[in-house]
């Protein structure tokens, strides 16, 4: 159980990169549409959290490959062309699984602040293993 809670801190600190992607493609943002995504946190689906948890593996991979590969850049402009690269394959990641960047950080929100929800999507990984 603590593999699969650290996995999920792991994913939750990664989806910083997806999140901050995602804010960069929004056009704008407003009050209501914040309220929307805290209504659609308490009523996504089996199917929603599956995909999350699927997206969140693929991730966490993805943020070990490319840690090493942050580490090893040279200069600033080396840096943040891996990071782009990286938010590039995590945002990959999550529309493969059928997921939009949206609705993968709002199940991230949302399992930070549920902790019965982040059980749920905790057994549901534990299953796919």
């Amino acid at each position: 159980m603590q593999r699969v809670t650290n996995f999920f801190a792991i994913v939750l600190l990664s989806t910083g990169l997806v999140s901050g992607m995602a804010y960069a493609q929004q056009d704008t943002a407003t009050a209501d549409g914040g309220a929307q995504a805290e209504v659609q946190a308490s009523s996504f689906s089996d199917q929603q959290l599956m995909k999350f948890a699927d997206a969140s593996k693929e991730i966490a991979m993805l943020n070990q490959e490319y840690a090493g590969r942050l580490q090893s850049a040279e200069g600033d402009e080396a840096q943040q062309q891996v990071r782009q690269e990286a938010n590039d394959k995590m945002i990959q990641a999550v529309e493969t699984q059928g997921l939009s960047v949206e609705t993968f950080n709002a199940v991230g929100e949302a399992i930070q602040n549920d902790p019965e929800l982040l059980q749920k999507v905790q057994e549901m990984a534990q299953v796919q293993q």
